[in-house]
C-alpha cells in the first residue's frame, strides 16, 4: 500500500514546510539564507524519497506544499539590512527553484511580501523615548568611551569633550515580543560587556536592564538574547536556539546565565534546559578588503557555539585538536567529540563549574588596584624629584608596581603613587609636590568620569582595594599570577610591589600555598574552571581560587612542598639575574617545548 507507506514521510513534509525559523538579529539574513538552503535541501531528500516509493503526487504542483521564504522569521534594527535580508531570502529561494527544476515557472507571484523580515529591536519596546534633560533643561549627554583627545599637558589620551551622545528616558519598558517560531538561530551582536554603556548609552542599558533583571550587569549583550531564547525553550515555546557568541561565553559574567538555565535557577516552573551541541572555542574568520581586494583575515577572534533544548539532554561536545592554513571557504578545523552532559562553562565531565566559594578561601584572594588615571605612574627618576628619599614618610606611598607584562615579560620598572589613606589635604600638607602632580595630571581625567567616588577622590586610585588591604598585613611577600596569560606561573612578590588589577594575588606567604597553586592539580582545575580570552586562559579567582580545595595535608608532606616550592622560586629568579632580558614567558615556552 503507497498510501501506508509514505504516510509518515509526507506528514514529515508537512511539518517541514510548516516550520519557522527566527533569527531575532537578522543582519543581512545570511543565517536565515542557510537555513532555507538546508531546508530546501532536505525537502529534495524527502521528496526523492516519495518518489522512490511511488507517490508521484507528492510534489509542488499537485500539493501546493512546498518550503519557502514565508518560514523564515527575522528582527533587525538596522532598516536597510532588513530589506537587503527579505530580498536575499527571495534570491536564494529562486536559485534553488531554477536549480533543480530547469526553466520551469516559478510560482506565481514570484515574490511576495510575507512581512517576515520586521524592522524593529529585537530586546525592548517602551512607549516614549526621550532626551533626558538636567536640572536647567539642557540636554544631558554622557562620552561615548571611544573617541579621544591628547591631554595638553601630558600628552596622555582623555575624552574627547566634542565627542558625546545624547541619554535618553525610556518610558513603560518591556521585553520585545518575538515572532512564533520553532526554531530561534543567529550570532546577536558582539558588545562586551564593558562597551554596552559606551555603545548603547545610559538610557538604554539602564531601561535594558530593568527588563532583563536576571542578565547580569557584567554580561556580554549576546547573553540577553541567550537567556530569551532560553526561556522559550525551556516553556516548550521553542524546539531548540542556537546561538553563535564570542568564546568568553564559558567566562563567569556569562556562564551565570546559561548555569542558571541548566538547573532552572532562574524560574523553578520551567523545565531546566540542556546543551545538546557546544564548541567552547572555534576561530573566526573575517572578510576584509586590502587595496580594494577581498581577502581573509585570520585575526585572533574566536567564538563558542551552543544550542540549547528544553529538558535533560546529553549533547555533544566538540573541541578544536588541530587547525589548518586559511582558505577562501574558512580555517581547516579537525574537531574531537565527546558526548554527555555539558555544563555551564562547557565541559564534559566533573561540573567543576557548580563549585561554591569555600569559607577558608574567603578574603584572601584579589585582583590589585586599578588606578583610572596614568598620573599615578611614574619612573625613579620622577619619584626621585617628587622627594622620595628625602621627604620622610612618601616611601610608604610611592611603591613598585608591576603589570601583567611587567611580572612574565620585560618590566618597565616603574613605580606608582598610592596615597590611599590619606585626605587630599594630608597629601597637600605632607607632600605638596605629589599633591601638585596628581591635581594637575589626575583630576582633569578624573572630573569627567560619571561615578562619583571616581571625581570626588580624585587624589585616590578607582579600585585601591581596601578590603583587601588588610589581609596584607605584617606579610613579607606575597603569591600574584597574571589574569589572562598563555602559561600559568605563580610568583612571590615583595609586599612593597603593588599589583596592577590584571595581577590576581593571594595573601599569604607560606611556600606551601605556592607550592599548591604551582601544582598540575591547581593547573588543571583552573583551565577547567576559569574562562579564555581569544586563545589565553584567564584565571577568574570567583572560580579558579575561592572554590578551590587545598589539600588537607600532613606536616611532613608541608615540609617537603614547602621545600620544593622554594626552590622553583629561587630557581627562576637566580636565572633571570644571569640573564635579564630572559621572562618568565621565555622561560616557560622553553619548558613547554
Amino acid at each position: 500500500d503507497v498510501e501506508e507507506v509514505t504516510r509518515p514521510a509526507r506528514a514529515f513534509h508537512r511539518q517541514l514546510c510548516s516550520s519557522r525559523v527566527l533569527a531575532p538579529a537578522c543582519g543581512s539574513g545570511n543565517f536565515l539564507y542557510v537555513s532555507l538552503e538546508h531546508m530546501k535541501r532536505l525537502e529534495g531528500e524527502v521528496l526523492e524519497t516519495l518518489h522512490a516509493l511511488g507517490d508521484t503526487q507528492q510534489s509542488l504542483e499537485h500539493t501546493g506544499l512546498t518550503v519557502d521564504p514565508h518560514q523564515l522569521l527575522g528582527l533587525e534594527l538596522n532598516p536597510r539590512a532588513a530589506v537587503v535580508a527579505d530580498l536575499v531570502l527571495w534570491i536564494g529561494y529562486l536559485q534553488w527553484h531554477f536549480r533543480t527544476r530547469g526553466d520551469a515557472q516559478p510560482p506565481i507571484p514570484v515574490i511576495s511580501n510575507f512581512h517576515n523580515i520586521v524592522e524593529a529591536d529585537a530586546l525592548l519596546t517602551w512607549k516614549k523615548k526621550v532626551p533626558l534633560l538636567d536640572k536647567q533643561g539642557n540636554a544631558v549627554t554622557q562620552w561615548d568611551g571611544v573617541t579621544t583627545k591628547k591631554h595638553p599637558t601630558t600628552g596622555q589620551d582623555i575624552p574627547n569633550e566634542e565627542a558625546h551622545i545624547a541619554v535618553y528616558e525610556y518610558t513603560d519598558v518591556k521585553q520585545a515580543k518575538w515572532p512564533d517560531a520553532d526554531f530561534i538561530v543567529g550570532n546577536p551582536p558582539f558588545i562586551g560587556g564593558k562597551d554596552i554603556r559606551a555603545e548603547l548609552g545610559d538610557g538604554y542599558v539602564k531601561a535594558l536592564r530593568k527588563a532583563y533583571d536576571l542578565v547580569p550587569d557584567s554580561a556580554d549583550f549576546v547573553m540577553y538574547w541567550w537567556q530569551r531564547a532560553a526561556e522559550l525553550a525551556r516553556a516548550g515555546k521553542i524546539r531548540r536556539f542556537g546561538f553563535i557568541t564570542t568564546n568568553s561565553l564559558p567566562q563567569v559574567f556569562n556562564r551565570k546565565v546559561v548555569a542558571q538555565n541548566l538547573s532552572a535557577a532562574s524560574d523553578a516552573k520551567l523545565a531546566p534546559l540542556s546543551l545538546i551541541f557546544a564548541i567552547p572555542d572555534h576561530p573566526w574568520l573575517k572578510s576584509a578588503l586590502s587595496d580594494g581586494q577581498a581577502t581573509t583575515d585570520h585575526a585572533a577572534v574566536r567564538i563558542a557555539m551552543t544550542v540549547g533544548e528544553r529538558g535533560e539532554h546529553l549533547g555533544h561536545l566538540y573541541r578544536v585538536k588541530s587547525e589548518g592554513d586559511t582558505s577562501a571557504e574558512g580555517t581547516d578545523v579537525e574537531l574531537t567529540e565527546e558526548i554527555g552532559r555539558i555544563f555551564a562553562d562547557l565541559q564534559i565531565g566533573a561540573d567543576v563549574a557548580s563549585a561554591m566559594p569555600l569559607d577558608a578561601n574567603e578574603g584572601i584572594s584579589s585582583r590589585g588596584v586599578s588606578l583610572h588615571g596614568a598620573g599615578f605612574i611614574v619612573t625613579p627618576e620622577q619619584a626621585k624629584s617628587l622627594g622620595l628619599g628625602r621627604v620622610p614618610g612618601l616611601e610608604q606611598h610611592i611603591r613598585p608596581y608591576l603589570n601583567g607584562r611587567d611580572l612574565t615579560g620585560s618590566s618597565r620598572r616603574v613605580m606608582v603613587i598610592d596615597l590611599f589613606g590619606l585626605s587630599s589635604e594630608q597629601v597637600k600638607r605632607q607632600f605638596p609636590e605629589v599633591y601638585q602632580r596628581i591635581y594637575d595630571l589626575v583630576k582633569s581625567e578624573r572630573d569627567h568620569n560619571r561615578r562619583a567616588t571616581y571625581s570626588e577622590k580624585w587624589w585616590i586610585f578607582g579600585e585601591p582595594r581596601s578590603a583587601f588591604r588588610p589581609a596584607l598585613k605584617g606579610l613579607s611577600r606575597y603569591i600574584s599570577t597574571v589574569e589572562t596569560a598563555k602559561h600559568r606561573i605563580f610568583v612571590f612578590l615583595d609586599i612593597s610591589t603593588l599589583p596592577d588589577n590584571m595581577l590576581v594575588n593571594v595573601a599569604s606567604a607560606d611556600a606551601f600555598h605556592f607550592g599548591v597553586l604551582s601544582s598540575k592539580i591547581h593547573v588543571g582545575w583552573a583551565l577547567a574552571a576559569g574562562g579564555t580570552l581569544e586563545d589565553r586562559p584567564r584565571y577568574n579567582k570567583t572560580m579558579c581560587f575561592d572554590p578551590f580545595p587545598f589539600p588537607d595535608a600532613s606536616e611532613a608532606q608541608k615540609v617537603v612542598i614547602r621545600e620544593v616550592a622554594e626552590r622553583l622560586d629561587a630557581h627562576r629568579k637566580r636565572q633571570q639575574q644571569l640573564h635579564p632580558t630572559l621572562t618568565l614567558t621565555e622561560m616557560y615556552n622553553v619548558l613547554e617545548k
